[in-house]
């Protein structure tokens, strides 16, 4: 069976949405609650969040540029078997350059692939600070922690921005359903 036939089978067109964007900005949030919604409206998705995938697929790698090149071209194969598969994927990673993330987009052909932005400033991440990561990379606990000792490079050119700072989570999910739904999920 090819992509056609799963779309068919779905219902609905298949798309990859790649979120980039600061640890603690809400991307891995952003995309279950999307996820749940999506889920409601008839859409077959899944998410692919470079968290759980450095607790088992690529336990092997570390944080230096070659390994996050290497986390994010492993995490790009694992959302294009789903996408063969005629499913909405959320694959929300930090993915701090922005070379890397022309490379994965370039994976990809002409509208399978989008790039969102989860904006948020380093400010108000650290304040949030989920998983306490920041207050370690301040105490030199963590090195090459992105937006402390690392660089992130916003994207220039994302096709949605999501700003967390502006938007609460139920206005960025509904921002973010909407942006999906009416361009990558049609119901076919």
């Amino acid at each position: 069976m090819n992509r056609k036939d799963w779309e068919l089978l779905n219902g609905h067109k298949a798309g990859v949405f790649w979120f980039t964007g600061l640890s603690g900005s809400g991307k891995s949030t952003l995309a279950q609650q999307a996820e749940k919604e999506l889920f409601k409206q008839g859409i077959r998705c899944a998410v692919i969040d470079g968290d759980q995938l450095r607790k088992g697929l690529n336990i092997d790698l570390g944080f230096s540029e070659e390994d996050r090149k290497e986390n994010m071209r492993r995490a790009a194969e694992v959302a294009s078997m789903f996408l063969d598969l005629g499913f909405i994927v959320l694959v929300p990673m930090i993915s701090p350059s922005s070379t890397a993330r022309e490379a994965i987009r370039y994976r990809f052909q002409s509208g399978e692939f989008a790039e969102i932005y989860v904006q948020c400033s380093l400010e108000t991440c650290e304040q949030r600070d989920p998983k306490g990561l920041y207050k370690k990379a301040r105490k030199g606990e963590i090195r090459e922690f992105t937006g402390i000792d690392a660089i992130y490079e916003p994207p220039k050119h994302a096709e949605l921005t999501v700003d967390t700072e502006i938007y609460n989570m139920e206005s960025s999910v509904n921002l973010l359903v909407d942006f999906v739904t009416h361009n990558y999920a049609k119901k076919i």
